[in-house]
C-alpha cells in the first residue's frame, strides 16, 4: 500500500530516483518491474507491474464503448524497470504528456502511484483546497 507525497527531480536524462521507502515493497512484490501510462487528470501513472496486469485485465473487459479510454491508458503503456541505483526513466513521450521537465511530485495512491509536475499539482491542490469538500466525504470527521 503506497502512501505519502515526495517532491522529487527527474535528472538530466529523464530518470526518476524511487524513494527509498518504497523501494524494498518493489522489490518485494513486483521484482522492480514498473509500468508507466497518462492519467485523464494530466498526471502519469505509476503502476507495480502485478497491479498494472490487474488493471489491464480491467480495462480489456470495458465494452467498445471505452475503446478510446483503452488506447489512452493501454496504447501509452511503457514497461520500465527500477535500475540498480534506485531509478527509473520516464519516457519523453510520457513526461511531455504530462509536463513534467524537472520538478515533480510522486504520490502514492494505495497500489499505485501518480507522478506529477510540480508546479500544476501544486495549482490543482490549492484549486481543490479552495473549493468546497464533495459530499462523499460528509461523513468524515475532520
Amino acid at each position: 500500500m503506497f502512501q505519502g507525497a515526495s517532491s522529487l527531480n527527474l535528472d538530466a536524462k529523464g530518470r526518476l530516483s524511487v524513494p527509498t521507502r518504497h523501494r524494498d515493497v518493489l522489490s518485494a512484490t513486483a521484482a522492480n518491474q514498473l509500468t508507466i501510462t497518462k492519467h485523464p487528470h494530466g498526471c502519469l501513472m505509476v503502476f507495480p507491474r502485478p497491479e498494472w496486469e490487474k488493471f489491464r485485465e480491467r480495462l480489456a473487459a470495458l465494452p467498445m464503448s471505452a475503446q478510446w479510454w483503452k488506447r489512452i491508458f493501454l496504447g501509452n503503456a511503457m514497461d520500465v524497470e527500477v535500475d540498480g541505483a534506485g531509478r527509473v526513466l520516464i519516457s519523453p513521450e510520457l513526461r511531455a504528456a504530462a509536463g513534467i521537465e524537472r520538478e515533480t511530485m510522486l504520490l502514492g495512491m494505495g497500489n499505485h502511484f501518480e507522478l506529477w509536475d510540480k508546479a500544476t499539482y501544486d495549482a490543482k491542490e490549492a484549486e481543490a483546497m479552495a473549493g468546497e469538500m464533495p459530499d462523499v466525504f460528509k461523513d468524515f470527521s475532520f
